[in-house]
């Protein structure tokens, strides 16, 4: 089965833009404000040679800070795929963000 950006999205529980996530080892939070598809190599295929492409989610985080207006100051981004774990690893959905 050919993997699809909605399977990486639904398999790793991956926030919506606007909702707000914390940082395990920081307790921080930080507000999702974009979402893009992408495409990230992959080692190349044994067989042929052939380079690889997968899909991929890329999350741009806002540091949430008060009396700070969003977008302003510090800002983070990450590409998720199905293949690593670095979303459950570091990121906590937030209910009360």
């Amino acid at each position: 089965m050919q993997e699809t950006h909605d399977d990486v999205i639904r398999e790793k529980k991956l926030p919506r833009v606007g909702q707000t996530v914390r940082s395990k080892k920081y307790r921080t939070l930080w507000r999702v404000i974009e979402k893009k598809e992408v495409w990230q190599n992959i080692s190349d295929d044994p067989q042929t040679g052939q380079p690889r492409l997968i899909p991929a989610v890329h999350l741009t985080y806002w540091r949430v800070r008060k009396g700070v207006q969003p977008g302003i100051g510090k800002m983070l981004g990450y590409a998720y795929s199905l293949h690593d774990n670095t979303f459950e690893a570091n990121w906590e959905i937030s209910e009360s963000g």
